[in-house]
């Protein structure tokens, strides 16, 4: 079973805390046995959480063993404790992957891992960590950054981004899509890599919007389906369905259409041992060329490469 140790420090933020224990807590594999272990480790046994103290089961020694230490954020930007930055540091050298969220990229920077890298933190603190640390290249303008075994992600919600790439890279995209359930995750979010996520649109009300018509897409996705005959299902001009479907899913009704394709073609791709052109086929694609284009363009890999990877 993957151990995942959260790092709580000193003022740390409660709901940067939670996340990486709530998400990779809950996470099931498809039999059903838990996908991680998870460990809140402390220099010391009492720790300032602001509205509360809380009491960490485990010290530094907990880092050790763990295939991945998260860092969550502190409401102070203060350098961490020789310590600390030490048992980062040697967790490192382990080849263990360490996240941080949020302002968890202040102490993780501390210790020189990030030099020479692309991260991120919450927005309103990129450009203090961009002067305090020169030699990192800070990107605030993403969810996440993954450089593989050093990943940073910006504030808030974004951490529900990072640690569900993180299960994604470990289990595959059924698993994350299941986590992702769980933590009702807003869909389609961008952070500035590959999302695998395979997930249902947000629901909308019965009878109303576009959801009758999201699900007739879906259920014709095998389908050539141009611009006028999405309009015309819809009883609409197709200057005014472009409009609705920017409103309510931020997309255009093709951007929605493929990106629904490549999530049918990815199920696809882990669950059948049909050739890669048959499943281009099956998710609507004229070709196979332009299945392995589009596919790679959404997911940043080959429709072969998925397959080795998530199957």
């Amino acid at each position: 079973m993957h151990t995942v140790a959260v790092l709580a420090l000193e003022q740390v933020i409660p709901f940067d805390l939670s996340t990486p224990i709530e998400v990779f807590g809950r996470t099931r594999l498809p039999d059903g046995r838990p996908g991680y272990q998870v460990r809140v480790c402390a220099e010391q046994p009492e720790i300032d959480a602001d509205a509360f103290a809380l009491r960490a089961p485990h010290g530094l020694e907990g880092l050790k063993g763990a295939d991945t230490v998260v860092v969550p954020g502190t409401a102070t930007l203060a350098a961490p404790s020789p310590a600390v930055r030490a048992a980062l540091i040697d967790a490192a050298a382990r080849g263990t992957r360490i996240a941080s969220i949020c302002a968890g990229a202040f102490p993780l920077a501390a210790t020189g891992l990030l030099d020479g890298l692309r991260a991120t933190t919450h927005w309103a603190a990129a450009q203090t960590l961009a002067d305090l640390h020169p030699e990192i290249d800070v990107d605030p303008d993403v969810l996440y950054v993954d450089n593989g075994h050093l990943l940073t992600s910006a504030g808030a919600a974004a951490g529900l981004d990072l640690c569900l790439h993180m299960i994604r890279r470990d289990y595959g995209s059924a698993v994350a899509a299941d986590a992702a359930r769980l933590s009702v995750m807003p869909l389609e979010r961008e952070g500035g890599q590959a999302q695998f996520i395979v997930h249902d649109l947000p629901p909308t009300p019965r009878g109303q919007g576009l959801e009758p018509l999201l699900e007739w897409l879906q259920d014709n996705l095998g389908r050539e389906l141009a611009l006028p005959d999405i309009a015309d299902r819809a009883g609409t001009s197709t200057r005014t369905l472009i409009r609705h479907f920017r409103e309510q899913t931020g997309i255009t009704p093709l951007q929605w259409l493929h990106r629904a394709r490549v999530r049918r073609a990815q199920h696809l791709l882990e669950t059948t041992d049909h050739a890669v052109e048959r499943v281009g086929a099956q998710v609507g694609f004229g070709s196979s060329t332009a299945f392995r284009d589009r596919f790679k363009r959404t997911t940043g890999v080959s429709p072969h490469a998925y397959r080795r990877s998530f199957r």
